[in-house]
């Protein structure tokens, strides 16, 4: 598998998220293939050293070796003018969309029990991690019915938590698991369209998001407990394969996580 379409061409991803974590390893991963890279996310500077070439470069590409292109689009994805700016921009620069990765997601406030949680935090963890799923899932429709060859692939960033909850963790459990729901329906109308689309639920990649986890994370009983994470490079490797597959093949749903992480028995 190669960063090459079928036509010979360079395959274009946009990447939400793209500025810290998961969405960042997966940037990195796809640029060292060759893939030319969207970089979506909140703020510039941590995009731009995401983009960096010697972050990216360093870790593998040989002399010869097809060098991505990265461009670097400051994107609110709760903002549908936002969205739509990024997608245009892609659009200008590489003149096609083959890849989104739905990657941008908050976890919202820690530790807050139901009754207490504030609607705005609730909101605000529904817009990121729903809501901007779907406006840019949206645009990449529109774009990959449309364009020539027609297709592409979305692949959406779920979590263990789409299968089974934290405790307090009421607005980013129900956003996981809504994104399930959006996964599947995306799947079954992109048919027509040779639009394929699928999930990648993660447990415990090591980022500064799960920076906790080896101080401790409350467990279902009430303890608190340091849990095991794994290396977010086997993340990335795993993104990459779901996306060279052919349109013909699809990775509906795949779970990459710590192996012994206290995920299979939580609770």
């Amino acid at each position: 598998m190669n960063a090459e379409r079928t036509d010979g061409r360079t395959r274009i991803a946009v990447i939400t998220g793209a500025g810290s974590g998961v969405g960042r390893a997966v940037t990195r991963e796809l640029l060292r293939a060759g893939w030319s890279v969207a970089l979506a996310g909140r703020r510039a500077e941590t995009l731009e050293e995401t983009a960096a070439p010697a972050a990216w470069e360093a870790g593998g590409v040989n002399a010869g070796s097809p060098r991505g292109e990265a461009l670097v689009v400051p994107t609110d994805v709760s903002q549908p003018r936002d969205v739509d700016a990024l997608f245009a921009a892609t659009v200008g620069r590489f003149g096609r969309v083959d890849l989104l990765f739905n990657n941008a997601g908050t976890f919202g406030p820690g530790g807050v029990p139901v009754e207490e949680l504030p609607y705005e935090a609730w909101r605000h963890v529904v817009d990121t991690n729903l809501n901007g799923a779907f406006l840019c899932a949206q645009a990449a429709y529109r774009l990959m019915k449309e364009q020539d060859p027609r297709g592409g692939r979305i692949i959406n960033n779920g979590s263990v938590s789409a299968h089974t909850p934290r405790p307090l963790s009421v607005a980013y459990t129900a956003t996981k698991h809504a994104l399930t729901g959006l996964t599947k329906s995306l799947s079954l109308d992109g048919r027509p369209y040779r639009i394929a689309v699928g999930q990648i639920d993660i447990g415990n990649a090591a980022t500064d998001m799960t920076r906790r986890m080896g101080t401790g994370a409350l467990q279902a009983n009430g303890e608190t407990a340091p849990e095991p994470v794994m290396d977010v490079a086997d993340v990335a490797r795993t993104v990459r394969h779901m996306a060279e597959l052919p349109l013909e093949a699809n990775m509906q749903f795949a779970t990459v996580l710590a192996t012994t992480m206290p995920y299979i028995g939580r609770g």
